[in-house]
């Protein structure tokens, strides 16, 4: 039998085939789970949409997840289509690229609240929509993170203030949830070649950089970091909730 065999599995933040929510997706898929994913935008539509129907997908929705109303009609249908859930993955964040690119104590009010509802904010609004499927059924919530919110990596900015906020929410829902048999955790990978890291200046740099110093000389790639979900989200991780699991080939240990 398959670590995740009869599981039904929600996916959020797909962007193409070398994204680690993709990576996420196929270790899943590769366990026997069935998956659902969502989009924003027409672009990246015709991007997840072939990917979600080439593993059989047959929900694919549209989701805003600064829009309450969204959010609903997706689980709705997974209400519908599913009767319930059990595995959520949250792998969404945004900021406006020029508050990637100047100082931090530049990024204005609304620059500071899009990354915050985008990035946080949203894991507690699906969060709360995918509580009630979960029922009964020993859910587990996985959101992706990043060292910056841990320390100062330049111009990260305010992505790592609300990656703060991420790790934080992980652990409060994590306390609010567990009493339901809903397990909350967090995956913070080491930089991976992604159409999110093509919008952090000096992005090669700080690859190089992590493979000099990390323990294990290398990088990591999405591949392992779908690993680590699978661990997380199968049964394989049942008492593990609330934490922040490195896959960094190491490098977060380092001092100097």
């Amino acid at each position: 039998m398959q670590l995740l065999e009869g599981k039904k599995a929600a996916i959020f933040g797909v962007a193409n085939d070398r994204s680690i929510a993709w990576a996420i997706s196929e270790a899943l898929h590769g366990a026997g789970a069935e998956l659902a994913f969502t989009y924003a935008g027409e672009v990246l539509e015709k991007r997840v949409r072939p990917l979600a129907e080439g593993i059989g997908a047959h929900i694919i929705l549209p989701c805003d997840v600064t829009k309450d109303e969204d959010i609903e009609k997706v689980f709705a249908t997974l209400k519908q289509e599913w009767g319930g859930l059990d595995i959520l993955v949250h792998a969404i964040a945004f900021a406006n690229k020029e508050d990637l690119s100047q100082a931090y104590v530049r990024t204005n009010r609304e620059g500071f609240h899009l990354a915050m509802d985008v990035s946080a904010y949203s894991l507690v609004a699906l969060a709360r929509h995918a509580v009630p499927l979960m029922e009964g059924r020993n859910g587990s919530i996985l959101t992706m993170t990043y060292m910056g919110s841990e320390k100062v990596i330049p111009n990260y900015n305010v992505m790592g203030v609300a990656k703060a906020a991420l790790e934080a929410s992980v652990r409060y829902l994590a306390y609010d949830l567990g009493p339901q048999g809903v397990r909350v955790n967090a995956i913070s990978a080491g930089p991976i070649r992604t159409l999110a890291a093509a919008g952090i200046s000096g992005f090669k740099d700080m690859l190089h950089h992590v493979s000099e110093r990390a323990p294990l000389k290398r990088n990591i790639d999405a591949e392992e970091v779908g690993k680590t979900a699978l661990f997380l989200c199968s049964d394989l991780g049942s008492a593990i909730t609330g934490e922040v699991m490195h896959v960094d080939a190491g490098y977060n240990i380092m001092g100097m």
